[in-house]
């Protein structure tokens, strides 16, 4: 069986966990695999990180995106990519979008927005101006009509309700202000995808993993 590996408050280990739970696919979850540089731990993912996927045969694949493609097309019963070679690219390019410019620039304010070290107000500044063009790709390319990429759930709308919320967190904490309240469209948005099972199974199982987290 196909066991998924990594922690339940990542959200790049949470957005896999949606493809696998959408799809149906039956499998084993290891929530204990924070990211690490250990001799046993790079043995199974050689860049430390977390998530990975341990197969059926006992090989492994690292990196959250192509996890989701191979489920895609090693499961592919349940499409989350249209059939339409456009579309399909169309889908892609709006996760690309959604992790490098919008999900990654974010992650450079962690330091002084979740542990405490002091601002730096030039990683403040750059991160803003490439925030805004996130934002305004953004709202180029998503099309909420209902989903993300179009009419049918697709692995976008995994990588939007997994990342975007946090890009809300974030820039609310380091900026006093919520930089995709310009996406107007954004909120009603993933408060509809959250009420689909999986959707909703996974972010409370995340908040259950923080609680838990902060009693420690």
């Amino acid at each position: 069986m196909l066991k998924l590996c990594g922690f339940r408050i990542s959200n790049y280990h949470n957005k896999v966990r949606l493809v696998l739970l959408e799809k149906g696919i039956e499998h084993d979850e290891d929530a204990s695999c924070r990211p690490s540089q250990s001799e046993e731990y790079v043995a199974r993912s050689p860049m430390g990180k977390a998530p990975f996927l341990e197969l059926d045969d006992g090989r492994r694949l690292t990196e959250s995106q192509v996890i989701c493609e191979y489920l895609e097309e090693a499961y592919p019963q349940k499409p989350l990519l249209p059939r339409d070679p456009l579309q399909r690219a169309k889908v892609r390019e709006l996760v690309s979008h959604i992790e490098l410019y919008l999900e990654l620039p974010v992650r450079r304010t962690y330091g002084f927005v979740f542990f405490g070290r002091p601002v730096d107000e030039a990683v403040k500044q750059a991160v803003e101006k490439d925030l805004a063009k996130g934002v305004r790709a953004l709202k180029a390319l998503a099309k909420f009509s209902p989903c993300i990429a179009g009419p049918e759930l697709t692995l976008a709308d995994c990588a939007a309700f997994v990342h975007l919320p946090l890009v809300s967190l974030t820039t609310r904490l380091a900026y006093g202000r919520d930089f995709l309240d310009e996406v107007r469209e954004l909120k009603p948005y993933l408060q509809k995808l959250g009420e689909r099972p999986a959707f909703r199974q996974v972010n409370d199982d995340r908040k259950a993993a923080q609680a838990a987290a902060q009693k420690k």
